[in-house]
């Protein structure tokens, strides 16, 4: 019904940058929230970013200053900006999103990308 798929992750020496994409595609409605998370090795996942349909946008501590989320409504695709990028960034990133379909009446539901990986070498 909804898929999710993200690009631009990849190695990167730390102080570099990245900007990760999540382009949503399908029989979407319409979407609210759309975020960014991140599951590094032996460790839960973590939200790093998220953003409202108005563009409200909460951080993370660890990455405030550093990583801005945007997104652009009439693609339905989210962006991650990463800069001053640290060795501890590295992580497998998730992009989510809050979809209504076509289908599915007035009710909003989670959906996930595959994953991207990104590396910081230090």
């Amino acid at each position: 019904q909804v898929q999710l798929v993200e690009s631009g992750g990849g190695l990167v020496q730390a102080g570099g940058s990245l900007r990760l994409s999540c382009a949503a595609s399908g029989s979407i409605f319409s979407i609210n929230g759309m975020g960014w998370y991140r599951q590094a090795p032996s460790k839960q996942r973590e939200s790093v970013a998220t953003i409202t349909r108005g563009g409200s946008t909460i951080y993370a501590d660890s990455v405030k200053g550093r990583f801005t989320i945007s997104r652009d409504n009439a693609k339905n695709t989210v962006y991650l900006q990463m800069n001053s990028l640290k060795p501890e960034d590295t992580a497998v990133y998730y992009c989510n999103a809050d979809v209504r379909t076509y289908l599915s009446g007035p009710r909003y539901s989670d959906y996930w990308g595959q994953g991207t990986q990104v590396t910081v070498s230090s």
